[in-house]
């Protein structure tokens, strides 16, 4: 009996790095460019939408890329303790994250140069809490409690619970 297996999805998580360097690097020069930040949060979410779980956090994810390529030469590799792999941690940091996106979102108003620094902001406070996550447990620990992560995961589990009903 041949079982039908759809090929996995090539991975290029070794090679998004340079995304995230052009994204800060990009904002720099104008501001306006933290608009494309949009795609980095809404990919992961679109993917988990249309069935494919948290595909973005293994195959594509520019911050885990960057994580995961930089970080070990001086990451002093400590085990994440269990609180904050916990679902009760992960729940808070996705809640706390949205909620100051919304917050700020809200008082930037309809200014689109205000709207973009916002999420570079976002972006950039994320990247800098990774990295020191990443410094002191292992290299790509943020990702475990990143919330696109843990939003996408929320989004897989519930489609899969409605699949069965």
């Amino acid at each position: 009996m041949s079982v039908n297996r759809t090929a996995s999805p090539k991975s290029y998580i070794k090679k998004t790095w340079p995304i995230i360097i052009l994204f800060f690097g990009s904002t720099l020069i104008d501001p306006l460019f933290g608009l494309v930040g949009l795609i980095c949060m809404g990919f992961p979410l679109y993917l988990a939408l249309t069935g494919k779980g948290k595909r973005h956090c293994s195959h594509y994810c520019p911050r885990g890329s960057f994580l995961g390529k930089f970080l070990p030469r001086v990451s002093l590799g400590w085990r994440i303790p269990g609180w904050m792999d916990s679902k009760t941690f992960k729940t808070a940091v996705l809640l706390w994250m949205f909620g100051i996106f919304g917050i700020f979102l809200f008082f930037a108003g309809t200014d689109l140069t205000r709207i973009a620094q916002v999420i570079t902001r976002i972006m950039f406070v994320s990247f800098i809490i990774g990295i020191l996550i990443g410094f002191f447990f292992q290299p790509r620990s943020w990702c475990k409690i990143c919330p696109m992560g843990t939003a996408s995961g929320l989004i897989s589990k519930a489609l899969a619970e409605k699949s069965r009903q």
